[in-house]
Order: C-alpha cells, then structure tokens, then sequence
C-alpha cells in the first residue's frame, strides 16, 4: 500500500502522511543535515516542520531548499514563533523568512500556547497573525500545544487551521478525542511527539496507528540517515492497523499504564542541576531502550543528584503534561538503584 495522502482540514494543503520534523537536525552539521533533508524530498515527504526556536533548524531548510532545488510551492514549510508581544513576532517572522529564504511562510505557528490567543484579548498577537496573512507573509494560522485543554480550544475556536499536539499510539481516550474535534472541526493536526520521546520503538506501529486518521500528518523527529530510510521505506509500503498491530500497541498501552515522562524539557533548567528530562524517564529507558550507557559513572551520578531535590515546584509550574515531577523523579531513582544492584 502506498504513502496515505491527506488534506489537513481547511487549509486545502495536501501532502504524504508522513513528514518530517527538523527539530532533531539542529545536532547535525551544515552539509549532513542538507543532504538528510534534500533525500528525505527525492523520497516523497513534501511536509516540513521547524520552529524559530530549534536554533539553526531553519537555516538548514533554507540550505536545502532555497536555492533551487526545488520548486518553492512543491513543499510545504511549517514553522513557529515562541514571541509573547507584537514587536518580537515580526522580528521572528522575519528572521524565519530570511533563514528558509523563501517570500512565504506555508502554516505559522504559535508555539507552545499557554492560552488561546483571540482577536481583541488585549495581546495584539492574533492581529499580528492576520497582519503577515493580509501581506501574504504566511498563508495558514496554527498553534502548537502540551496541555490538552488548550489544543481542544485552538480546534474549537474557528481561529485556527491547524494544530500542533503529541499523538502517539500511546494516547489515551482523552488525546484520540481531539483527533474526533479537529475532524469534525475541518483542524488539520499535526502530530508530534509520534514516538513519546523515544519510548516507542516500533516505528511501524506509530506509523499505523497515526495512518487511521484523515486530517493528520505525523512529523518524525529525524537526525540520521538510518531514520530516515526507515520513514522512507513506508513510502512505498505503508503499515496498516491490523489484529498484529492492534494487539502490539496494547500490550505497550499496559506496560506504559500511567504517568510517564515524554522528556520535552520544557521543565528544565533546574535549580538543583537535576537533569530532568532525563533522568525522570531512565527506569523506562533501561526497560525499553537498554544501553550500558546509562549506567556509566556519569549517570550514576546525575541520577544520586536526585537526592538534591529541595522540591521547590519550579518544574511543576512549567511541565505542559501536569506530572508530579518529584514523585516521579525519586521513583525512577528508586528503580535505578535496583538495577545497578542487580547488575552488580
């Protein structure tokens, strides 16, 4: 079966279901990251996520694609500004559009929405959204959200024509029903976090699973040649949702039961140099994605930081998924001293 095609709701964009997320190839060098992109085009992805604040991220598209590689309105550039006031997001609309050298942006993105920004809510930052619209600076208006109550008002509003919100096959009732909102609601959703921060290591259960549903593209985090062939080869054989998979996805439902770290960081820095995002998913990661490098010397000692804890609630405040980041924090030290203790 090949690649699905979907229209993402109202903004009439069609493209292959599978797309690309350039967060990852911030880490990669100039000439790897161009050659990763132009590839992952000659292989079929024409969808493209970035955000201004995946530091060179969009430099790098700009390399790859804003020179004449290929035809401008062949792909489809998404990008976000993190600009909490007017002056900030037309200095960031304008260094994205420098950066990806490109006369347009395809879907501009608030990004990591802590509310529903409004036309007339005082902030003048939806007016700036419908300002770029009305120069032709952008084409679509989207945000990006964590918390659930937000993405389901950003579909509901009527403001939005798209939305940006982790789905993965790890979703639980709650999460497949925004997928029904966005749907009824003509949202095209967007789908990141498909692989809940590297827990999920079946890429061809999550590319089932996000293959159910019309209206969404997923964006894979992607940083080396390896990943991207795996994409890549769905392409041409696209997994389907069948009893297999069906029965894989919920035996993994049962073993993540619970709450779980998706490692996004946005919690971090920590006062107590407790690295977080980390550290606070290492029983899972031993479990799911073993490696002796996790219980090297240096991890031993990030993990024993943990005891440096003075439960001072910043994370909490700033954690989109509302965990119980302490709690968590001194369970997965607990679990990571059993295992060095049975390992010797």
């Amino acid at each position: 079966m090949k690649m699905k095609e979907i229209t993402l709701g109202r903004t009439g964009i069609t493209v292959p279901q599978n797309g690309f997320g350039a967060l990852p190839i911030q880490r990669t060098g100039m000439d790897e990251a161009v050659s990763i992109l132009r590839r992952a085009y000659e292989g079929g992805m024409r969808f493209f996520d970035t955000a201004r604040a995946y530091s060179d991220s969009e430099e790098k598209l700009g390399a790859a694609f804003g020179d004449g590689f290929v035809k401008r309105e062949d792909i489809v550039i998404a990008t976000k500004t993190p600009a909490k006031d007017p002056d900030s997001f037309r200095k960031d609309l304008e260094t994205s559009l420098e950066k990806l050298k490109t006369d347009y942006i395809d879907i501009y993105q608030f990004h990591l929405m802590g509310s529903c920004l409004r036309p007339g809510d005082g902030t003048g930052m939806y007016e700036c959204m419908q300002e770029a619209l009305a120069q032709g600076k952008i084409r679509h208006i989207g945000g990006t959200a964590h918390k659930l109550g937000i993405a389901r008002e950003l579909a509901e509003s009527g403001l939005y024509e798209t939305v940006q919100y982790p789905v993965s096959y790890l979703a639980d009732d709650k999460e497949t029903e925004l997928i029904r909102i966005c749907q009824e609601n003509n949202v095209g959703l967007i789908c990141m976090k498909g692989l809940a921060g590297g827990l999920i290591t079946d890429s061809r259960a999550a590319m089932a699973f996000v293959g159910q549903f019309d209206g969404a593209v997923a964006i894979w985090g992607i940083q080396r040649e390896a990943e991207l062939d795996e994409w890549l080869s769905y392409m041409d054989d696209m997994p389907v949702m069948d009893d297999q998979i069906r029965d894989f996805i919920e035996k993994e439902r049962k073993e993540l039961a619970g709450e779980f770290c998706r490692g996004c960081g946005y919690c971090m820095p920590c006062i107590a140099g407790i690295q977080i995002n980390q550290c606070n998913r290492m029983a899972l990661m031993l479990r799911r994605a073993p490696s002796e490098v996790w219980l090297s010397d240096y991890w031993q000692a990030e993990m024993e930081k943990i005891e440096e804890c003075i439960n001072c609630g910043a994370c909490l405040a700033k954690c989109p998924y509302e965990l119980d980041i302490p709690a968590l924090l001194r369970k997965n030290l607990e679990d990571y001293r059993t295992v060095l203790a049975e390992r010797g």
